[in-house]
């Protein structure tokens, strides 16, 4: 199967170094130091199952990589307009294009059913490049489980002894397509891939965490396990959990959990959210489908978040003072 992962930072390395070492015929679409790194030494991962090095095709030019039977879009959500402008020489016919994104992603009420149905979020791409671009057709969302960092250019640390990437057609179906990709990133062990019917609950039950302990994190300048560690800040993640999961429920997404247990079973993690890498390593800050978007369909659904309005404007204003947020569109 000829795979191509779009974009190579921690989770775009690790799902092509697994896809490689799966027997996939793998290659990368990359840039600046991490194309020269992967092109001289090739893509490590180091996890706590193995650590091993593949040497897939890299390129910053998607046309000398050519058609794919599918891409692995692995890049931040303000990075889309990019991928828009850049992707059409890897699609075939048959091309399947998995977005394996954090956040709420701009496909989300294509394929829906109901009112909603086919409502574009213009804010997730703007100017519809990525729907022009791609189509809904090609289109399977992805939803990724694996605490990763970029230890230099090319080399991938994984710090969870399991991680997991969850495909979902947009309407429900089991298709063949997703049941293949999802057999290639199994393929080199120590990462499921489950198929499931309902992709939407799957972005949800990741998105609790990340909108809850992410603007935390960000704030504190720690990571989860110590930001959990002030008997103040628990008590706001427990509460920004049980609001994000009124979100959803609002939108008609049979959401249960436990936020409390939630909270206690993160205590002991001493991961640093994504939003919090890349604050420290003066990188524009990922807000829109993490942090924002989801606060505009709690308005949307009636729904009252004062908790998460009050970490999230935080958060944006600690990103925007050091010119690390750049706002929708």
């Amino acid at each position: 199967m000829r795979v191509c992962v779009f974009g190579a930072g921690a989770i775009g390395g690790h799902l092509a170094g697994r896809l490689a070492r799966g027997g996939a015929e793998v290659s990368v679409v990359a840039r600046g130091a991490a194309l020269s790194a992967i092109r001289e030494k090739g893509l490590t991962v180091e996890a706590p199952d193995a650590t091993f090095t593949v040497r897939p095709d890299a390129s910053d030019d998607p046309a000398a990589l050519g058609p794919q039977d599918a891409v692995v879009v692995t890049v931040k959500g303000y990075q889309l307009p990019g991928v828009a402008a850049a992707i059409a020489p890897l699609l075939g016919p048959q091309t399947a294009v998995a977005f394996v994104m954090n956040g709420i992603p701009w496909w989300y009420f294509d394929r829906h059913g109901g009112a909603l149905d086919g409502r574009a979020l213009p804010a997730l791409d703007p100017g519809g490049a990525v729907r022009a671009a791609v189509g809904v057709e090609r289109t399977i969302g992805g939803v990724v489980y694996s605490a990763c960092t970029v230890r230099e250019p090319g080399h991938v640390h994984v710090e969870n002894a399991k991680g997991k990437v969850i495909l979902g057609e947009l309407d429900g179906s089991v298709s063949e397509r997703a049941k293949a990709l999802s057999a290639a990133l199994s393929a080199g062990g120590g990462l499921s891939s489950p198929v499931v019917p309902d992709i939407r609950r799957e972005v949800w039950m990741k998105l609790v965490s990340n909108i809850s302990f992410g603007p935390l994190c960000l704030l504190s300048r720690q990571g989860i396990g110590p930001t959990l560690a002030e008997p103040a800040l628990r008590a706001a993640a427990v509460r920004a959990l049980e609001e994000a999961g009124t979100i959803a429920r609002g939108l008609g997404l049979p959401l249960d959990f436990d936020a409390d247990a939630r909270v206690k079973g993160s205590e002991p993690v001493a991961h640093k959210p994504s939003i919090l890498q890349d604050m420290e390593a003066g990188k524009t800050v990922e807000m829109e489908a993490m942090l924002v978007q989801p606060l505009a369909l709690a308005r949307m659904a009636g729904v009252e978040t004062p908790t998460l309005d009050l970490l999230v404007g935080l958060a944006r204003k600690a990103a925007e003072a050091s010119g690390q947020y750049v706002p929708a569109g």
